[in-house]
């Protein structure tokens, strides 16, 4: 049975989505949890509802990041799960995206999440379980989706990369791809509720189990590589899509 009483959990985006679901499972399993964002409102209302620590930071700026590590050492020494799960969504086609599109989601998702793991190995405690949250989007050929697709796949050779050199310190280091998840995400990326209604019938029957995933079901993902059941698991990506990339064109 997966027990993680007095771990101490960081989440990074656990104020909405997957990371607020992961936060809520680690929490269920005896964590102590630390939650970041962006907005402190979102912060301080997800901390209060889900028991967690809240803390103000936005991972594209240098100096957030090393609050924030400053302030997790303090309060709790050393972080026993880090869940890289902030980043951003955007999509253009290659052809007309501009200089301020790719800068905007490499700054958060691939700088941001660099030197995030970066300022906080010195802090992970021996045998601790990094997870990065990345995407099948890395492996698809979405159109529109060339930067970010980029932005996931350069995470996943990353996470390969830290396995090894983290090694030594029996720190496990895996990456969880989700597929399609129903989260506020869609609504952040301007779709409206019938776009993203329409974009998901489409692409519901691309998937072999017909639907979107729950950010629940990706939170069980994140406590099971979190957990000592995970004990021999790292450098590893679990794709976590309902099918989608393994769904054969022809029957």
């Amino acid at each position: 049975m997966i027990n993680l009483t007095n771990k101490i959990a960081v989440v990074t985006g656990g104020n909405s989505g997957i990371g607020y679901a992961s936060a809520q499972e680690l929490i269920a399993q005896g964590a102590k949890v630390i939650i970041t964002g962006r907005n402190k409102e979102s912060v301080e209302k997800a901390a209060i509802e889900l028991g967690a620590t809240g803390i103000v930071a936005d991972q594209n700026k240098p100096e957030d990041i090393d609050s924030l590590v400053a302030e997790v050492k303090s309060k709790f020494g050393g972080v026993d799960v880090l869940f890289l799960n902030a980043g951003v969504a955007k999509f253009s086609p290659v052809e007309t995206a501009t200089e301020s599109h790719l800068d905007s989601i490499i700054d958060s998702n691939v700088k941001g999440v660099y030197f995030t793991v970066q300022k906080f190995i010195p802090v992970l405690n021996e045998g601790a379980s990094i997870i990065f949250n990345t995407s099948v989007n890395a492996v698809l050929g979405m159109p529109n989706s060339g930067v970010y697709s980029a932005s996931k796949a350069a995470i996943i050779s990353l996470n390969r990369v830290l396995a090894v050199e983290l090694a030594p310190r029996k720190i496990r280091v895996n990456a969880v791809s989700p597929g399609p998840v129903a989260t506020p995400l869609y609504g952040k990326i301007g779709l409206t509720e019938e776009e993203v209604n329409g974009f998901g019938a489409i692409l519901g029957e691309r998937i072999l189990l017909k639907r979107f995933g729950q950010p629940e079901e990706i939170a069980n993902v994140v406590r099971f590589l979190a957990s000592d059941d995970a004990s021999f698991i790292t450098g590893s990506e679990i794709t976590v899509d309902g099918g989608l990339t393994v769904n054969a064109v022809v029957y």
